[in-house]
């Protein structure tokens, strides 16, 4: 057996010794779950899933690989009209689809900015922005989270292009950005706003820049497929020359082996199930209303489906973390480097297929290790 490099050995024995030591787990199907991104139910929808094996069975080369990049063998015609309809859908110029949000973001923050732009993000935002930033080189500016006055601060003083980086529905602490108000400091001040809407598609119809109508004030949206929408990849929605400036310099773009008409079917197949089964969102909003009157007063909630309990006010994580999984329900444990070292977090997804037995379960069990500061 090869051995590890010792500066490799080193950081993994610091992670198993600072507790935060990743490990693969399966989860069972049968749990309560309150851990998937699986808002709507759509990835365990019998409907769902005999609407995309019809699409198998009547074209099986759907089965196999896209055979090379966009740029060379990986296009079709099927794909390029799918991304024409979902620009339809969300009232944009184009579409763009991608593998994964993670490889769209690395498309916009690693190719789009410059080493002389400017790229300011709230301090929440997912990781892959960071990674995009790097690839760029473009100056990194944070701002407080959901901070306008901070967010102005950064604006004023800023040079270069300069771009603006949100998510809509956040994934860790489930807040809402406020993207109105956001969409007014862009304008004031001539900065491009991207907007990560991975969490948001699904559970608000099709996106909160879409429901509030704010296509024309966003430079680009980001929408994932692989959460609410119970599929998998990603899709940047701009105008004809972001998208084409992305086809053209986007090295995750470029040279990636090109998602395969499986892929992007499903994708149609799915906001096609969206607006088929549009009641399916009132019965996540029912479901979160549910939680919000279940829950003791010290625990913080959300307006969305994403809910978080501090594990700084449980007194014995491990006796939780067990007697959940006794229980049979999947939750999540979220701590540092994910989350900053003070906020580790249990942190709760909803669904529609959510029960008030499940919620109660729940309360039950956390309430039972509450500790009061």
């Amino acid at each position: 057996m090869i051995k590890l490099p010792e500066s490799l050995q080193y950081r993994l024995n610091k992670r198993i010794i600072q507790g935060n030591y990743r490990t693969l787990k399966c989860y069972s199907s049968y749990a309560v779950d309150f851990i998937s991104n699986d808002y709507l139910g759509f990835s365990r929808d019998l409907v769902f899933q005999k609407e995309l094996l019809h699409a198998v069975v009547a074209n099986p080369n759907l089965l196999t690989g896209s055979t090379g990049s966009r740029l060379i063998s990986g296009n079709s015609e099927l794909i390029e009209d799918i991304e024409t309809n979902i620009a339809s859908l969300h009232k944009v110029e184009a579409a763009l689809l991608f593998g994964s949000g993670y490889q769209a973001n690395l498309a916009l923050f690693g190719n789009l900015p410059t080493s002389k732009d400017t790229v300011i993000v709230d301090e929440l935002i997912h990781r892959s922005v960071h990674d995009g930033c790097l690839l760029s080189k473009a100056r990194k500016w944070k701002f407080k989270h959901n901070n306008l006055q901070d967010l102005e601060r950064l604006l004023k003083k800023a040079s270069g292009e300069v771009y603006i980086a949100i998510e809509s529905l956040y994934s860790m602490d489930g807040d809402l950005a406020p993207l109105e108000q956001i969409c007014v400091l862009a304008r004031r001040y001539g900065a491009f706003l991207i907007v990560d809407e991975a969490h948001a598609i699904g559970v608000y119809g099709l996106g909160r820049v879409h429901s509030l109508a704010l296509q024309d004030q966003v430079f680009a949206t980001l929408v994932t497929y692989g959460k609410a929408m119970g599929v998998h990849g990603a899709a940047v929605l701009a105008s004809y020359k972001v998208i084409n400036s992305l086809i053209n310099y986007a090295t995750s773009f470029i040279y990636s082996t090109a998602i395969t008409e499986l892929m992007a079917v499903s994708i149609d197949k799915a906001y096609q199930h969206l607006f088929n089964y549009p009641d399916v969102i009132d019965k996540l909003q029912f479901v979160i209303s549910t939680y919000h009157s279940l829950a003791p007063v010290w625990i913080r909630t959300t307006p969305g489906p994403i809910q978080t309990i501090f594990l700084s006010n449980i007194k014995d994580k491990v006796c939780l973390v067990s007697e959940l999984e006794t229980a049979n329900i999947s939750s999540c444990i979220i701590v540092w480097p994910t989350v900053a070292v003070g906020t580790e977090r249990i942190r709760i997804c909803l669904h529609a297929f959510n029960t008030q037995k499940d919620i109660i379960s729940l309360f039950n069990i956390i309430n039972k290790h509450y500790e009061s500061n």
